[in-house]
């Protein structure tokens, strides 16, 4: 049986009757070696070469979404959504969403689901409110061309970071990022939980759909891991320099990896090392 939203807490945290629990996976490092001897090789890891593509139109991008049709990035701070040209990061779309501390964007089912991270985050610190901030973690299900909510769903788990969705089965995956868990979820059925993941990562951030894996980027580990949605294991892992753009939003497309530094560290001014603004990628070469 797969939990409702609303006995998320109850039955995921409090470790209630478990077998009313969606499929739960845990992400392994390290998985066991068959026959139960000792463990397996740990996951192959990669060194990124990270190239610098344009910044973003707005100051913090926080969250990053792949189409063919363009990259959307999504602003934490001002809410605005941008969807970009691919080659020269001209604006094809230009909006100002309905959610709040924007941390995640994905595109499906005719619109934009916006991880949002509600308050005491970067967002608390506008100069301005809007009817649309809220104290609590949710996912916005917005307009694709004026950002106007459809629906909110408040996130139990607290804020929600990425969001992606699952063109082959019409479902939502979101980061919780205070569990550490990637959730699959029924947008037909009210965001009704199907699958929890739970991740070994500081700061579980980004995150795509690619090739068959979950793909999360890790802000605070600064590294991506390919992830079996299936086992939970771990199959590789891309390590970024301490040099390199600090990782917040992210997507895949055409084999490469690109990713937003959001300019924002703990003291919310710009992270030593960071660059602020700047969209980045990287090639997905196991090197």
């Amino acid at each position: 049986m797969n939990l409702k939203r609303r006995d998320f807490l109850g039955t995921a945290f409090a470790g209630a009757a478990a077998v009313a629990a969606p499929t739960m996976i845990r992400a392994q490092d390290e998985p066991p070696a068959r026959g139960g001897r000792g463990n397996a090789a740990p996951p192959p890891t990669y060194t990124p070469k990270v190239e610098k593509l344009f910044k973003s139109p707005d100051r913090y991008p926080n969250a990053l979404e792949a189409t063919p049709e363009g990259l959307w990035v999504a602003d934490q701070v001002s809410e605005r959504v941008n969807l970009l040209d691919w080659k020269t990061g001209k604006s094809l779309k230009d909006f100002i969403a309905e959610g709040h501390n924007t941390s995640g964007i994905a595109v499906g089912g005719g619109y934009l689901w916006i991880g949002c991270n509600g308050a005491g985050t970067a967002a608390s610190n506008r100069p301005f409110t809007r009817p649309t901030d809220k104290s609590y973690g949710e996912i916005a299900k917005c307009d694709m061309n004026t950002g106007k909510q459809a629906k909110a769903y408040k996130s139990p788990w607290g804020g929600t970071h990425g969001t992606i969705w699952d063109n082959t089965t019409g479902h939502l995956w979101a980061i919780a990022p205070g569990p550490g868990l990637a959730l699959e979820m029924d947008p037909k059925d009210d965001l009704r939980i199907l699958r929890m993941v739970t991740l070994h990562q500081g700061t579980p951030h980004g995150l795509d759909l690619y090739q068959g894996a979950l793909w999360v980027m890790a802000a605070g580990d600064r590294l991506v891991q390919k992830i079996d949605p299936e086992s939970g294991r771990v199959q590789e892992i891309w390590k970024l320099a301490p040099t390199d753009p600090d990782p917040h939003g992210m997507c895949i497309h055409d084999n490469y990896v690109y990713y937003c530094d959001a300019g924002l560290g703990g003291g919310r001014t710009p992270s030593p090392g960071a660059s602020p603004s700047m969209i980045v990628r990287f090639p997905l070469v196991k090197t």
